[in-house]
């Protein structure tokens, strides 16, 4: 079990860096045209440099905790292993986002442009559509994040507690349904787990 809450700084960063990608979803550059503008481009460049920076610093200082910091009940090992791979991929997603966003920055200015309905693809379509695809898993990513995070709440675990200020005077769930759920998802985590290789837990 992992009762620790996260520390006041981790939940400062983790929140901050909610707003942020909210806003980066809000001003994203739809129209490549607009980049004309210097002044336009050169804010994306600095937002795009900021956003790799804090997702860097996010991943490094955030690494130190556990993925499900402030469990207050046991954690299958499939579970943990499975969280954490959810957290990695969103944060290559978080990482690609910005790289594919100032390599889109510096073939603009280099005169790189889409595809023409008469042309095959180009370098900047390539790079377009990697960015795309990098946006279009973060917001799954998230989702599912954010689902897994309001079932734990239901279950009562704590680990919404260690991060959300909100709702976070949770219990152990006495909901039968709820528990026979639980039961049947512990029960997915065994059979996953005997086709692992042993390790310890």
């Amino acid at each position: 079990m992992m009762a620790t809450s996260h520390t006041r700084l981790a939940k400062i960063i983790h929140w901050s860096f909610v707003g942020l990608y909210l806003y980066g979803i809000v001003k994203q550059v739809d129209d490549l045209s607009l980049l004309e503008d210097s002044q336009l481009l050169w804010f994306e460049v600095g937002f795009a440099t900021l956003f790799l920076v804090i997702v860097l610093a996010r991943y490094f200082y955030m690494r130190r905790f556990e993925t499900l910091q402030g469990a207050t009940v046991p954690v299958h090992i499939v579970h943990r292993r499975f969280a954490r791979a959810v957290h990695i991929s969103m944060y290559l997603c978080l990482i690609m986002l910005p790289v594919t966003g100032l390599m889109i920055a510096g073939l603009y200015s280099q005169g790189y442009r889409d595809a023409t309905p008469d042309e095959s693809q180009t370098v900047m379509d390539i790079v377009l559509d990697l960015h795309g695809f990098a946006a279009d898993l973060s917001y799954f990513l998230i989702v599912l994040h954010i689902s897994a995070a309001i079932y734990s709440r239901i279950k009562g675990e704590g680990v919404w507690s260690s991060m959300v200020p909100v709702f976070n005077k949770e219990k152990p769930t006495e909901n039968e349904i709820i528990k026979k759920i639980s039961t049947f998802e512990e029960g997915i985590y065994d059979k996953v787990s005997s086709y692992l290789p042993n390790r310890n837990k």
